[in-house]
């Protein structure tokens, strides 16, 4: 299924509170600054048109949220909807997810980080753009403390069985437990819009949660290596 065409966006919407642009960042990225405050924070990898983001931002104002998003136009409006419904404790990055864990997060400062529905990239010559890469997950074991969780969802079965044999290399997560499916109460209550087409067109959906384990005493902190 591809993507739809996106709504405009209002031109007179003020984003500069919501939408950030990876390459004129400088390292580290320390929510509490942009945010204004102290507040666990918790981070989606794709958030496509943002409606996991915006949801999560409203239900939980007591977390700071940050999405990135390669596509520049997505992250643009997915930063429109925080804009809209003005949730200051949420906002959109523009650019590469996985430079963003690994340059600029820093050991055990995430409370959760969400992948919902990542590009299967089919081809093997595409394969290495895949963000749940043994890699990328090994960063996500690195910017969680022990107990924080990361919740992956895919409608690839062959990717799914992929990303959890990867995490399990890694040694930083306790064996995956299944993620429970939501109950909408209507066709729009979804965490993603692409959960919401591939639910109603009668598609699985694979979900697992994947528990930070906890350090043993003694032992340094697993560094992966830079790609």
């Amino acid at each position: 299924m591809g993507r739809r065409a996106l709504p405009k966006i209002d031109p007179t919407l003020d984003l500069s509170r919501h939408l950030l642009t990876l390459t004129e960042l400088e390292p580290p990225f320390v929510a509490s600054r942009w945010f204004g405050r102290e507040a666990p924070l918790e981070i989606e990898v794709g958030s496509g048109k943002g409606l996991f983001l915006t949801a999560a931002a409203a239900n939980d104002p007591t977390h700071n949220f940050v999405g990135v998003e390669i596509g520049a136009k997505y992250a643009r409006f997915a930063a429109s909807r925080l804009a809209r419904r003005g949730l200051n404790n949420a906002c959109m990055i523009s650019g590469d997810a996985l430079r963003f864990m690994r340059e600029f997060i820093a050991n055990d400062s995430v409370a959760a980080v969400h992948v919902y529905f990542p590009d299967p990239w089919w081809k093997a010559r595409h394969r290495k753009r895949r963000v749940l890469s043994e890699l990328f997950l090994r960063h996500a074991g690195r910017v969680l403390p022990a107990g924080a969780e990361l919740h992956v969802w895919t409608d690839v079965e062959e990717y799914f069985l992929e990303s959890m044999a990867f995490a399990t290399a890694t040694a930083l997560f306790a064996d995956p437990r299944e993620e429970p499916a939501p109950s909408p109460e209507h066709d729009l209550d979804y965490r993603t819009h692409f959960e919401r087409r591939t639910r109603l067109a009668g598609q699985p959906v694979w979900r697992a949660v994947l528990v930070r384990n906890e350090r043993p005493a003694g032992c340094e902190r697993i560094v992966p290596p830079e790609a």
